[in-house]
C-alpha cells in the first residue's frame, strides 16, 4: 500500500494495530499457561479479554467511520510474540520465566501504547470524532496493563527469582 496522505497513514496504522491485537489474542493464552504465578497468569487472561474488546472497538471504528482495513501483518508484534515464545521454550517454568514473561508482556504493551497514541493523534487531526474515544479506551487499557505487569515485576516475582 502506497502511503501518500495522512489518511492513508491512519488506515495503515489502524490495520497494523488490528493485526497486532489479533496476534496478541493468540499469544496471551500461551503466556498465561506458562506463568507460574497465579496472579500473573490471571493478568494475562484479563488482558486477553480486554484485547478481544480492543479488536471489537477497531471493528466498530471501521464501521462508524466507513473505513476499510488493509491486509497487513504487524511485523513488530510478530517479532515480540516470537521472542516471548523463545522465552517460554528456553526457560524452565518458575519465577525466572515469570519475570521474563513480565518483560515480554511489557514490551508488547509499550508497542501497543505507541500505536494507540499515534492513532488517537491521527484520528483527531483527521476529524474522526467517533473514533477518538474508542482509541482512547484501548490506550487506557494498554497503559493499565503495563502498570499492572510492572507492579507484578516489582513484587514477589523478581524477589523470588533473584533469591536463587
Amino acid at each position: 500500500m502506497a502511503i501518500k496522505t495522512v489518511a492513508d497513514l491512519f488506515i495503515h496504522e489502524l490495520s497494523d494495530t488490528y493485526s497486532a491485537e489479533k496476534q496478541m489474542t493468540r499469544s496471551l493464552p500461551k503466556m498465561a499457561r506458562a506463568a507460574t504465578s497465579e496472579e500473573l497468569s490471571q493478568a494475562f487472561l484479563d488482558h486477553l479479554e480486554e484485547t478481544r474488546g480492543q479488536v471489537e472497538r477497531i471493528d466498530e471504528l471501521v464501521a462508524v467511520a466507513g473505513l476499510k482495513l488493509k491486509r497487513v501483518k504487524c511485523a513488530a508484534m510478530e517479532g515480540l510474540v516470537e521472542e516471548g515464545n523463545d522465552l517460554i521454550e528456553g526457560i524452565a517454568k518458575g519465577p525466572v520465566l515469570d519475570v521474563a514473561l513480565i518483560g515480554a508482556g511489557q514490551r508488547a504493551e509499550h508497542y501497543e501504547i505507541a500505536s494507540y497514541t499515534t492513532l488517537v493523534l491521527l484520528a483527531t487531526k483527521l476529524g474522526y470524532e467517533g473514533a477518538v474515544p474508542l482509541l482512547q479506551a484501548s490506550l487506557a487499557e494498554e497503559k493499565a496493563t503495563d502498570e499492572r505487569l510492572g507492579m507484578l515485576g516489582q513484587a514477589a516475582a523478581i524477589e523470588e527469582a533473584t533469591d536463587r
